[in-house]
């Protein structure tokens, strides 16, 4: 699993999960709005990014083409494994019951973890 990557870094990730590959421009015009970054600050982003082998780039005239090395699907199983190990001691059950001890599981949030579970056992 690469280095954790900031939550910044996290919002540049998502531009080149979404489409790939493209420029520092083409990145710095993706991000959302409300961030309100600097096409330097993106490229101070892509470098950290690049340092952490998470994004690659190759050279096309005087620009690079940023592109992805860890998909998004990876990323996403690394951060929920890291969360419950060090909040659950790596146990899915506590979490749920957590969630759901504080009402933070709807009815369609239910309906969908009995669904999931039914499709699981069969």
């Amino acid at each position: 699993m690469p280095e954790r990557i900031s939550d910044a870094e996290h919002a540049v990730m998502e531009v080149l999960w979404d489409e790939s590959p493209l420029t520092a421009q083409d990145v710095s015009e993706r991000i959302s709005s409300d961030k309100d970054w600097s096409a330097n600050t993106v490229k101070t982003l892509l470098g950290r990014l690049l340092a952490k082998s998470v994004i690659a780039h190759v050279a096309d005239g005087r620009r690079y083409l940023y592109r992805p090395l860890v998909a998004r699907d990876d990323y996403v199983a690394g951060e929920s494994r890291k969360l419950m190990d060090r909040l659950f001691g790596g146990k899915l059950t506590p979490l749920v019951a957590h969630l759901a001890e504080r009402d933070e599981l709807t009815a369609q949030d239910i309906a969908e973890i009995e669904a999931l579970l039914k499709g699981l056992k069969s």
